[in-house]
């Protein structure tokens, strides 16, 4: 625990851990894409996406149970399901490939993700279970390899015919537990240990404080305003994560 107290940088981790809280609360997305270049910035990949990963408890009390209520819960719990399955081929392909690879994968996924958002793209067919099963399982996979298991879910969700309301507890749902799952998935392959279940637990305040913001100001009646403020999620962390800035 003193080890990861005085780890350089902490401040700021914490401090990014607080954003990526409140845009999260308020969006149901974003978290990691908002954490995750910061805290790779001070620490290895694999410890920042294990700790974020336990910091995912405080959302089981602030925003899970009314995302329960209000989410199309059979069709995101096979999404949830699939997505586990798969992750640890991400955790695979982290360990074996350079972390300036991962973080370049991390920029284009995310400013993929704002291209087709901007772009307006939809779909307006009643999506199969099989559809539904391959998007979980392919987030899966980028939640373990680069620690961003939003972006596929995202577009997925505002591509389609749900309500704000809706889609933002859907997503709130699958990666509140998918991100949970990640840090014993970690440790069960060895890339981890202690030191993220630590850091993790020191996490958990500054986000629990976040999203409980985030979920005061959000308004399911102001959809234009939720779309603009996930496109600038999106665009701010396509500009941080660029490994350029190392």
């Amino acid at each position: 625990m003193l080890d990861v107290i005085a780890l350089p940088g902490l401040v700021w981790v914490l401090a990014a851990t607080f954003a990526a809280g409140l845009v999260y609360g308020f969006t149901g997305f974003g978290a990691a894409l908002i954490y995750m270049p910061v805290a790779t910035a001070f620490v290895a990949p694999p410890l920042a996406m294990g700790a974020f990963g336990l910091s995912a408890l405080a959302s089981f009390v602030t925003l899970v149970p009314q995302a329960w209520q209000q989410a199309d819960r059979p069709n995101t719990l096979l999404m949830i399901g699939a997505a586990i399955l798969c992750a640890p081929l991400g955790i695979w392909i982290l360990r074996t490939t350079d972390v300036t690879v991962i973080r370049w994968v991390l920029s284009g996924i995310t400013a993929g993700t704002l291209v087709m958002l901007m772009a307006g793209w939809r779909y307006h067919t009643v999506p199969t279970k099989s559809l539904r099963a391959g998007i979980g399982a392919a987030a899966g996979v980028m939640m373990g390899s680069v620690g961003l298991n939003g972006p596929l879910v995202i577009l997925f969700q505002l591509g389609g015919q749900d309500s704000i309301a809706r889609s933002r507890a859907n997503t709130v749902l699958f990666l509140t537990i998918t991100s949970l799952s990640l840090l014993p998935l970690m440790m069960l392959q060895g890339i981890i240990g202690m030191e993220a279940f630590w850091l993790g637990l020191l996490l958990l305040l500054p986000y629990a404080g976040g999203t409980l913001l985030g979920r005061a100001l959000f308004d399911p009646e102001r959809e234009a305003l939720y779309r603009r403020s996930a496109y600038m999620v999106v665009a701010a962390a396509v500009v941080i994560g660029l490994p350029v800035w190392s």
